[in-house]
């Protein structure tokens, strides 16, 4: 089992940046691929960004890119998810996923455990 837990949401205005943090616990978290997703009201979960196991590896869905970052610190069990030049469009709740195995994965489907959600809020 892994635990997942997101943070760093608020209210920010648009062209503003936040930081998110998804800290894991449980088991080894250097054995987990991670994945960012975020769902708006009324919408599907989308993909935002993956990092591979090491952190060597990273992939973001083709709309973020240049503005998103993602990174992890296996010491502090942390990944974290950069977000500048923030959009109204950006507004929703933010998911942190874990799946066992080197690579990570655009798909939903992919991941074994979830966090609950951090909700991020861009005003115009």
């Amino acid at each position: 089992q892994v635990q997942l837990v997101e943070s760093g949401g608020g209210l920010v205005q648009a062209g503003g940046s936040l930081r998110l943090s998804c800290a894991a616990s449980g088991r080894t978290f250097s054995d987990y691929a991670v994945g960012w997703f975020r769902q708006a009201p009324g919408k599907e979960r989308d993909f935002v960004a993956a990092i591979s196991w090491s952190g060597s590896s990273t992939y973001y869905a083709d709309s973020l890119k240049g503005r998103f970052t993602i990174s992890r610190d296996n010491a502090k069990n942390t990944v974290y998810l950069e977000m500048n030049s923030l959009k109204p469009e950006d507004t929703a709740v933010y998911y942190c996923a874990a799946r066992r195995g080197p690579y990570g994965s655009r798909f939903v489907d992919s991941y074994d455990y979830w966090g609950q959600g951090t909700q991020v809020t861009v005003s115009s």
